[in-house]
């Protein structure tokens, strides 16, 4: 069996998964993308004491500010995830949660740490195609813009979320030179450049969902860890924010990759 064989049998299997899932699997990666948003939003209320200190401590803004900091990440998130989950104004859910990325990214100093800065980049992708996912559903928010097309602001919105959700798979490199390692970062990367310019699209996307769930269940098992060590709060985190972006890639399986990209254009040659 020759390489074009072997590309076509395994493209056979995505397709077919996507007819047999195509009823609930946009229903998955909705929940998976926000899970994260969910998972915060809980420990927000559960942890109100701590976040609140913490913020205080870290910007010395008060007990006051610091409370509304924290009610604003606990109502932002808890009501995104609702509004997505039951379809209902996606749109202004989804900007609401680039506002909260973007608010915990500064209070939190995510932007001088490279790792979480890129993990919450890829979470910005999944929103983004959660927000091309709810173009295709209800009138255009983009109305009377003047586009090329009128899928245009969806195809571009689908490009920069492959693109984001990519850089997760960045953070999971290992520069060390086992075989395995070295077998990863090659495996990895390649599926990575095709679900970013779009070849191929559906079978690197759920190759990389496979891929990245194992990864997750093994190497962020927060369960197995003691409630009270702080290991287990830092699993807990990374394992939702992993589930985020299989979320996402889950949206590019269902969607596809858009207009822009290398499977749209070969049905034009």
């Amino acid at each position: 069996m020759g390489q074009n064989d072997l590309m076509g049998t395994a493209e056979d299997v995505a397709d077919q998964f996507l007819r047999v899932t195509k009823q609930y699997l946009p229903h998955v990666a909705r929940l998976c993308l926000i899970s994260t948003f969910l998972e915060d939003g809980i420990r927000m209320w559960f942890q109100w004491s701590e976040q609140r200190d913490y913020i205080d401590a870290t910007w010395n803004c008060g007990y006051i500010l610091a409370s509304i900091f924290v009610f604003l990440n606990l109502l932002g998130q808890l009501t995104g995830c609702i509004l997505v989950l039951s379809r209902n104004f996606v749109q202004y859910a989804c900007f609401g949660l680039f506002g909260i990325i973007a608010l915990q990214t500064i209070a939190y100093s995510i932007l001088w740490d490279l790792k979480f800065l890129m993990r919450n980049l890829a979470l910005g992708g999944g929103l983004l195609l959660l927000l091309a996912e709810s173009r295709s559903e209800g009138k255009s928010m983009f109305a009377g813009v003047p586009t090329m097309r009128e899928s245009s602001p969806k195809q571009y919105m689908q490009l920069g979320g492959r693109v984001l959700l990519v850089l997760m798979f960045m953070t999971l490199l290992h520069f060390d030179p086992s075989f395995f390692s070295i077998l990863q970062n090659i495996v990895g990367t390649a599926l990575i450049i095709l679900v970013a310019i779009g070849f191929k699209t559906k079978l690197a996307a759920l190759t990389l969902v496979i891929w990245l769930f194992g990864i997750n269940v093994y190497f962020n098992a927060f369960w197995t860890v003691p409630v009270y060590k702080p290991m287990h709060d830092f699993l807990k985190y990374d394992f939702f924010q992993t589930m985020s972006v299989i979320g996402g890639l889950l949206l590019v399986v269902a969607l596809g990759p858009g207009g822009v990209s290398m499977d749209e254009k070969k049905k034009e040659w």
